[in-house]
């Protein structure tokens, strides 16, 4: 009998390490002790699986030319969302509740932001026109993506031109 509750107990541990998500706000306190220990900016990231515009700027942003930059400027950090089905499972518990907080909840995805490692905001995925850029692909979006770039993290010249290169390509 006291194998069974150990066995048992084990199993549903086991299962929870296996399958139970980080939180939200977890996530985003690492990122910002990170962000502040490296004196950086946090890039904060909502996605979900199913969404192509999330891999893209994530490919965008891991390419060879940009990845170099978008590390030494940021802590990029993913939050999890918006999933279905069998992927629920995939999403950071209080993730929407953290995202509705920065005015993301019918924003569409990705939706990021740009802390300091206060956690205040320094720049949001929203143009002047309030409309998600998402994944900015146009080249107006482009340099909207750009503009706050440099705003929230200095970014010289150089490094702008190769995110504006990457998030130019046809995908």
């Amino acid at each position: 009998m006291k194998f069974s509750k150990i066995f048992l107990i084990a199993g549903l541990l086991f299962f929870q390490l296996n399958f139970a998500q980080e939180k939200a706000e977890d996530i985003l306190k690492k990122a910002l002790t990170e962000a502040k220990a490296g004196n950086k900016n946090v890039l904060l990231m909502f996605h979900a699986s199913w969404c192509k515009w999330c891999h893209i700027m994530e490919k965008n942003m891991n390419l060879p030319e940009t990845k170099p930059v978008f590390d030494k400027k940021f802590v990029t950090t993913y939050i999890d969302v918006q999933e279905e089905g069998e992927k629920k499972k995939l999403e950071n518990p209080g993730g929407e509740e953290l995202m509705n907080r920065y005015k993301g909840k019918d924003a569409g995805l990705p939706f990021w932001l740009i802390l300091n490692p206060k956690g205040e905001v320094l720049a949001d995925s929203f143009n002047d026109k309030k409309e998600n850029l998402g994944c900015p692909s146009t080249a107006e979006e482009v340099d909207v993506f750009a503009a706050k770039l440099k705003k929230s993290a200095k970014m010289d010249d150089n490094e702008l031109q190769a995110v504006r290169n990457a998030f130019m390509k046809k995908n």
